[in-house]
């Protein structure tokens, strides 16, 4: 039996980026033997009065969305976390991949302004995270 090898963190929000970088990072993780870490974010608006926007996610909700994430990993990974963190999406997920081998994050995630091919969070990710970074575009 081959020993776990190394950690890969995927960043999850559910949206279409979120599933296909989850996607990726599983089917990496199965290749490879590495523990799954799949992190959700969760944060509070700062602006009283004004409609939630960016990664705001109440934490029943991120605690849900990560539970569901794992569950739809349906490959034999040999060991699945999951981990929900308050915070901004970006920092909290660049943070999380300290130690890792490697951070997947989705390409965009549900403020898809179509024009853009990166996201808030991947593009913070890749000048911010402290290991190798992959990004993920959803399959249309």
């Amino acid at each position: 039996m081959t020993e776990t090898t190394g950690r890969i963190v995927v960043g999850y929000d559910g949206s279409a980026g979120g599933k296909a970088a989850l996607s990726w990072a599983a089917r990496q993780a199965e290749l490879t033997g590495a523990t799954l870490e799949i992190v959700t974010a969760w944060h509070w608006p700062t602006s009283v009065g004004l409609v939630p926007f960016g990664d705001y996610l109440p934490s029943e909700d991120a605690e849900t969305l990560a539970k569901e994430g794992a569950a739809s990993v349906d490959l034999p990974i040999r060991q699945l976390k999951t981990r929900v963190l308050e915070g901004l999406a970006a920092q909290r997920i660049a943070e999380a991949a300290k130690g890792a081998d490697l951070l997947v994050v989705g390409s965009r995630g549900h403020n898809d302004f179509t024009d853009l091919l990166l996201g808030s969070v991947s593009s913070y990710c890749v000048h911010h995270a402290p290991c190798a970074v992959v990004i993920v575009r959803p399959t249309r």
